[in-house]
Order: C-alpha cells, then sequence, then structure tokens
C-alpha cells in the first residue's frame, strides 16, 4: 500500500510510517511531497495521504496522527500507547505531556536538518522509534545507573536523618537539657530530674536517646562533662582536682578514667599538648 505525506519529516511523519510498517503494513511504501500537492499526488500514486489538511489520518482536537492511526486500527499494545504521549507532545510543542517529549523532538529536528534526503530520514528515524518502542515495552522502570547497595544505604540513613530533624521535640525535652546544664558540676540522678519535670522515670529513660544523640541518659552526661572539662584544661588554670569538681565527678581518679576513656589521653597529658598561646 502507498502512502503520501508533506516532505522534510520530523515527528510525527516519521512516528506514522513507523507505525504502519512495523504494525500495519510491512509492504507499505512513503512519499514525501511538498504540502500543497499531497492530496493530488495521493490520486495519481494511489496513495493514501496522512499528517495533511483535508485527509482522514491527520490531527484532531489535541491529538495527532499518530493517535489516530491507533485508534483506526485498534492497536492496544501498551508500549504504543506509552509512547503516544510522548510523540503528540513533540509533535505539537507541548513537552508538558511526558518528560522525554523535549528530547524526541530535539533528536528528531536535528536528524531533519544532517539528512537532505527524507527517505534517508525515514530510515535513520525507524531506528529511533524501534529504539523508543523498547524502552517503552521493556526499560521503562530501569534507572540509568544501578543503585549499589552502599548508595540504598545511604539513601535510608538521610532519610532517617531528615525524619528526625523534622520531628517536634515535647516540651519535656528543653526542660531537662536545661536542668541538666544547670546541674552539670553536681551528683544527681534521671529519676530525679525526672521528677523534677514531673513525669516517670521509666519513661523518660526509655524515651531520652531519642532526643540526646542516640546516647543513654550516662553517655549523655560523660559526654557533656567531658566536654566541659576539655574547655576547663584548654581556658583554664584550674588543677585537675578542682575539674574534677567542677564537672561532677566523684573524685580526681575518676575523672581522669573517664576523661582517658573517651580522649585517649590523661587530663594531665591532654594539657601538656596543648599548644602555648
Amino acid at each position: 500500500m502507498n502512502w503520501i505525506t508533506r516532505e522534510r519529516p520530523k515527528i510525527d511523519r516519521i512516528a506514522c510510517p513507523w507505525l504502519i510498517r512495523r504494525f500495519i503494513d510491512p509492504e507499505a511504501t512513503f512519499f514525501f511531497v511538498p504540502a500543497d500537492d499531497v492530496l493530488t499526488r495521493a490520486e495519481a500514486l494511489h496513495a493514501t495521504p496522512f499528517d495533511v489538511t483535508g485527509a482522514e489520518f491527520t490531527h484532531y482536537e489535541d491529538r495527532c496522527t499518530f493517535d489516530y492511526f491507533l485508534e483506526k486500527y485498534q492497536l492496544t499494545d501498551p508500549a504504543l500507547r506509552d509512547m503516544a504521549p510522548i510523540i503528540r507532545g513533540a509533535d505539537t510543542d507541548n513537552h508538558a505531556l511526558a518528560a522525554q517529549a523535549a528530547g524526541l523532538w530535539a533528536i528528531s529536528a536535528g536528524l531533519a536538518f544532517n539528512t537532505p534526503d527524507d527517505q534517508e530520514i525515514i530510515e535513520k528515524g525507524f531506528m529511533l522509534y524501534d529504539s523508543l518502542y523498547t524502552w517503552a515495552k521493556y526499560l521503562q522502570k530501569q534507572p540509568h545507573t544501578a543503585q549499589t547497595e552502599e548508595k540504598r544505604l545511604l539513601d535510608v540513613f538521610h532519610s532517617y536523618l531528615e525524619r528526625k530533624k523534622q520531628e517536634k521535640q515535647p516540651d519535656w525535652v528543653p526542660q531537662l537539657k536545661g536542668l541538666i546544664q544547670d546541674q552539670i558540676d553536681t551528683q544527681f540522678s534521671l529519676r530525679e530530674l525526672a521528677e523534677g519535670l514531673r513525669m516517670h522515670p521509666s519513661y523518660v529513660s526509655r524515651e531520652f536517646s531519642r532526643y540526646f544523640d542516640d546516647l543513654s541518659f550516662g553517655e549523655y552526661i560523660r559526654k557533656l562533662r567531658i566536654e566541659k572539662a576539655l574547655d576547663l584544661l584548654e581556658h583554664s588554670a584550674h588543677s585537675l582536682a578542682e575539674i574534677a569538681y567542677l564537672t561532677g565527678f566523684s573524685d580526681q581518679s575518676h575523672f581522669s578514667r573517664v576523661f582517658k576513656a573517651h580522649t585517649g589521653k590523661s587530663p594531665s597529658d591532654f594539657r601538656k599538648n596543648l599548644s602555648p598561646k
């Protein structure tokens, strides 16, 4: 069967010949002539005109000729149906219809610009639409780059951090932080602090790590005390015994053991290695 349309094909006038040859008429022959000559030449060549005003196979409302071929020949292949909005978006300059529409237009325009012979455009265009059909049928859910297990784990981790960041802290959390800061140089227990907030100690103990750097109560207190000790060692002339007292440790020996466990150095060695002011 002969088919005829306007010369210099780009989108619809490549997509429709591809559709005809692949799904309707494998022996189809295509002619490309000036727009004003399509209908008259169609009679002489016994060809069916398409994508031209006055032909049956053309645009209707917001649909392009490719859409009409799908409807006329009742082509229900899901891959073809997925290709339709891409082709329609590229052909009607409505790139919002499909994410791939702008790319299809760019490649098709470049193909026509680089190829002076219309039959050669069709030959090369068929390769383009074969590829688009394969993507639509088999590859739509395949990402460009494979996600490694490490990247997936990092995505989960960052998602978790983002959720934690957006969590609204209960009112008791800043109150408890204030109490701890006020009493960091004294001996106190979580039970005493919880009772001061009029909350059950077991509930505060269970929820504590969610809002305090994923640390238990004891770990968090030791962290704050070591941070305060580091500051005093660097910026004050207090003796180690005085620093132990000011940071809430029971004695200097206890302070030295905990300090070394956290920093890898004894308090005296840490102070000796400080750069002179």
